[in-house]
């Protein structure tokens, strides 16, 4: 389900300079929330996405961004962080908790999504050998088995988003 307003190319999805924050909280929780998650969810990531806060943003301040109560905030930054997306971080002398997102917290996903496709092959391989070779079950598993390893051996898609990087980042001088 695409949503309505904000996607790439709307018309009223655009936005000024100014106008940047408001604008892509909006838009990145419409998608969030298109995908069967939390808005309030899109818009704490979000937030974190365009944060020009090193240090990481308090609770408080995440509430009030994203017109959520704290114990609201509380719930979805335990599942930001869970699934990579946002960091607990500390300041000297501070018991408040404060929240920062990774500069590449994309190329994490990529990292974390291997070793979840690795232990899937692993469990495919091990149900493999308890099926009965040439039935349903069996060519279902090995369809598994054999999709994890291409996308594992073949795309190699953590070592592609680096290079990409990297050679992004040796151009970059000139962008900004």
């Amino acid at each position: 389900m695409e949503p309505q307003d904000g996607g790439p190319g709307d018309a009223k999805g655009e936005a000024g300079e100014e106008d940047f924050p408001d604008w892509f909280i909006e838009s990145f929780a419409d998608y969030w929330q298109s995908m069967g998650s939390s808005r309030i969810e899109g818009r704490i990531a979000a937030y974190l996405m365009a944060s020009d806060a090193p240090e990481g943003v308090s609770a408080e301040e995440l509430a009030e961004a994203a017109g959520a109560s704290r114990g609201s905030v509380s719930t979805y930054t335990r599942s930001l962080i869970a699934a990579g997306f946002v960091r607990l971080v500390r300041r000297p002398d501070d018991r408040a908790h404060y929240y920062v997102m990774d500069e590449d917290v994309w190329g994490g996903f990529l990292d974390k999504e291997q070793g979840y496709l690795r232990s899937q092959r692993a469990l495919a391989a091990r149900a493999l050998a308890r099926t009965t070779p040439g039935g349903p079950a069996h060519q279902r598993i090995r369809n598994m088995r054999d999709y994890l390893t291409w996308l594992l051996d073949v795309q190699r898609m953590p070592a592609a988003w680096r290079a990409y990087k990297a050679q992004r980042d040796a151009g970059e001088s000139a962008e900004q």
